[in-house]
């Protein structure tokens, strides 16, 4: 059985239980190979690369933007690797080896950023397009850093391993993405070697423009669909849970253990991703499912999404959401009956590269909920102009999902668990599919929605 296991940058900066774990842990009738990993870059670092994942802090990146010291934040960076590179010396890192190696990247990496911007200094050149090769440049370091370090552990523990660095640093082959994943593993024998693989792959497509801060997962993906693998193994910090174990507690965040494609793309949309959607599509159409597993727990199975599978007892598998939404509603007494009304509003959105999240309507008005980031003063502006009444709020978006929710009384069950609690419904929206059924409310009663949630449809009924 071949796998290919993707470990993230959190697992990574424990790199010592990684090896207890995942790679030094196999099952007992097979020895450590057979397995393709990988890995981020350590925790943190692609924030300081770029910028902050979830806080949006700017990083090396909006320096280079700004034109500012950016030559300096790579040196500093640079000592912020090795130092890093010291944490794992107990454990085999060769520390000379590792430091030149980490070294000898980012000054390549600086030198190509001075020439991008004497480049960008010319004004011959489209501006955008340099800065989405700075991106390219920066985002490559991390995971690059991360899997030589597990290739020189791993060797010093006597496991044959061979990096497999997609960065293409040192070519010039203008090669895309599928291309040179299949280049690199033309001649892999994966019955006496562990291929570590850095998550960032140089293509003429640019990974970061068609994926950004998802790239990791779509290599991932990408690299099990070219191994042809039987199953598809993501570690991560938890489990894939009925709730964020940081808000309801770990005692009451159970692991899901089963659900499916549909799910885990519901998931995405909220910014809670199992696995990005982009990621997932290819490894559901080759037929190859994916393993959540959480890397502390090892001799647990975790959670396996596959693309038919339905609970066979109806019930709520996830509770999640977001506390980083606006809501729009156009109000216009025009509306009713009016053929197309919607399609205009969609084409504003459209030209500001919206997407919207939830969608609820009645006669005469229309409610868009949208990421807070995406909301811009002048997309306010537009509407306003061209409809009788706009009402912007600042809201939070929770969610039940789950392969089998069908049943009478679920959204009574849902809305009493929130009203107990003194949350109120500001909108609410399922499909035919019933898979997920959404609520908007207050942003201060996010936390306590998730919890009450959790509670009543996910704790409760695994004690029956």
């Amino acid at each position: 059985m071949l796998t290919v296991e993707k470990i993230g940058g959190t697992s990574m900066s424990k790199f010592q239980d990684v090896m207890n774990n995942i790679i030094m842990k196999p099952c007992p009738d097979c020895n450590y190979y057979n397995r393709v990993f990988v890995v981020s870059a350590y925790n943190n670092v692609t924030n300081w690369l770029l910028e902050h994942k979830k806080t949006k802090e700017p990083g090396i990146y909006q320096q280079f933007v700004d034109h500012t010291d950016y030559n300096k934040a790579m040196m500093e960076l640079l000592e912020k690797l090795i130092a890093i590179n010291r944490t794992f010396e107990s454990i085999g890192l060769s520390q000379q080896k590792a430091d030149e190696f980490i070294t000898t990247r980012v000054l390549q990496a600086k030198d190509y950023l001075n020439n991008l911007a004497h480049v960008l200094a010319t004004g011959y050149v489209d501006r955008q397009n340099i800065l989405l090769a700075a991106r390219e440049i920066l985002s490559s370091i991390g995971e690059a850093h991360s899997a030589f370090n597990s290739v020189n552990i791993l060797e010093n523990n006597c496991i044959n391993a061979t990096l497999i660095d997609l960065c293409g640093f040192n070519d010039s082959e203008y090669l895309t993405i599928d291309e040179r994943i299949h280049k690199a593993f033309n001649n892999i024998d994966f019955t006496s070697t562990i291929p570590i693989v850095t998550g960032y792959t140089k293509g003429t497509e640019g990974i970061m423009r068609e994926f950004d801060r998802g790239y990791s997962e779509v290599t991932f993906s990408k690299v099990a669909v070219e191994v042809k693998a039987d199953e598809a193994v993501i570690h991560k910090e938890f489990h894939l849970s009925s709730a964020d174990p940081n808000i309801v507690g770990v005692d009451k965040s159970i692991p899901v253990g089963f659900t499916n494609f549909n799910v885990a793309d519901q998931l995405a949309d909220v910014g809670m991703e199992a696995i990005h959607p982009k990621a997932s599509k290819p490894l559901e159409m080759a037929g190859i499912n994916i393993r959540i597993k959480n890397t502390f727990e090892p001799d647990h199975p975790g959670t396996l999404i596959s693309k038919d599978y339905v609970g066979e007892k109806s019930r709520v598998e996830i509770i999640s959401g977001s506390d980083k939404l606006m809501a729009i509603e156009i109000h216009d007494p025009l509306m009713v009956g009016q053929v197309g009304f919607d399609r205009n509003i969609m084409q504003i959105f459209e030209r500001y590269h919206i997407s919207y999240i939830l969608k609820a309507t009645n006669a005469n008005s229309i409610t868009q909920v949208i990421w807070e980031e995406d909301m811009s003063d002048a997309l306010i502006e537009e509407l306003k102009s061209r409809y009788y009444e706009v009402t912007v709020k600042a809201v939070a978006l929770v969610c039940t999902l789950g392969t089998n929710i069908a049943q009478p009384g679920i959204i009574a069950k849902a809305t009493n668990a929130l009203a107990v609690n003194g949350i109120n419904v500001d909108a609410l929206s399922q499909s035919l599919k019933q898979v997920n059924m959404q609520f908007v409310i207050g942003r201060d009663d996010y936390r306590k929605a998730i919890v009450a949630l959790n509670d009543a449809l996910c704790v409760k009924d695994s004690q029956i």
